[in-house]
């Protein structure tokens, strides 16, 4: 596959760094055929980072001529608008095929080249009201991590551009893929995208090593049990109340959702790895039965458990 990643001078490392990691990381395992990722600027010419240092191996636009993916990592501070050129380049590669990609305020260009008029989208919950502000078109959730419509995503600030790419890999490459990616660079396989961002609200005192933490990790080992809160909330050896405020706080959901991500996650990758029956696999994950099941991950996914399947190990 190949990515054209744009960049431009003021950029900070990180914001770069971001997309170059974890699609590299691809082709470093040994995961996906031909994943390529090529740096390129509107002219050709090298750029300074906010950090100051000279990023010079760069492209042209050309390179976006033939990508499988164009991402837009960030934006200039202040939001200026882009350039007709790079407005085009943006609808042209959409036209043609390739997707879009717009992380945290890179989803402003994307948003003013059209592609998202009508739709929903997602940047930095600082600049959100700005950015639509100005990409009136265009509708920003300034809640959720990241929000992929198939042809066009766009991620939330910073560490969540790391969710999306991971993403991205797990869309096209399956969740197998997607959890060595995210094994190798040591961060989490599983942040849905309307997992809420952490807005103007640090995180104190996670308790990831006390009873939170590890009723957490049974959950995951038993996601066949039952996993009610309330049988959460005793396993922690907290009232139900303060278990879920607590739990939400660390992860960002309800304990409801957290766990039907989870045996959905579980689900798909018992579909793509393994030929058990639908109904085994719902009974392993935790489901009530098949057809609770398949209206679950239906409604995750917009697909069957078997057309999931199909897909996914016919690669």
């Amino acid at each position: 596959m190949k990515i054209a990643i744009h960049a431009f001078d003021g950029m900070t490392m990180f914001h770069l760094a971001t997309p170059l990691l974890v699609f590299g990381e691809v082709a470093r395992l040994g995961l996906g055929d031909d994943w390529q990722a090529r740096v390129f600027t509107e002219v050709g010419q090298s750029v300074r980072s906010a950090e100051g240092y000279v990023i010079g191996d760069v492209f042209g636009p050309e390179v976006a001529d033939d990508a499988d993916l164009v991402v837009f990592p960030s934006w200039l501070s202040g939001l200026p608008d882009p350039s007709e050129a790079l407005l085009r380049l943006v609808r042209d590669s959409h036209e043609r095929g390739a997707m879009i990609a717009g992380l945290c305020l890179g989803a402003y260009p994307v948003a003013c080249s059209g592609v998202l008029d009508g739709r929903t989208a997602v940047t930095h919950w600082d600049a959100a009201l700005a950015v639509a502000v100005k990409a009136h078109a265009v509708a920003f959730d300034d809640s959720a991590l990241y929000i992929d419509h198939g042809d066009v995503l766009t991620s939330a600030g910073t560490a969540s551009a790391l969710d999306a790419c991971l993403h991205i890999v797990r869309t096209r490459l399956g969740s197998v893929a997607a959890a060595a990616v995210a094994r190798h660079i040591v961060i989490a396989p599983h942040r849905e995208g309307d997992q809420a961002q952490y807005i103007a609200r640090p995180l104190q005192d996670p308790d990831m090593d006390g009873p939170l933490g590890r009723t957490i990790e049974w959950a995951l080992a038993n996601l066949d049990q039952d996993l009610e809160v309330e049988a959460l909330a005793a396993h922690a050896t907290m009232s139900k109340r303060n278990f879920t405020r607590r739990f939400k706080e660390v992860t960002g959901l309800s304990p409801a959702r957290w766990v039907l991500g989870r045996r959905l996650d579980d689900a798909r990758q018992l579909l793509e790895t393994t030929n058990w029956s639908i109904a085994r696999i719902a009974e392993s994950c935790g489901f009530g039965s098949p057809v609770t099941f398949r209206q679950n991950f239906v409604a995750a996914y917009a697909t069957t458990p078997t057309s999931y399947r199909t897909r996914f190990t016919s690669r």
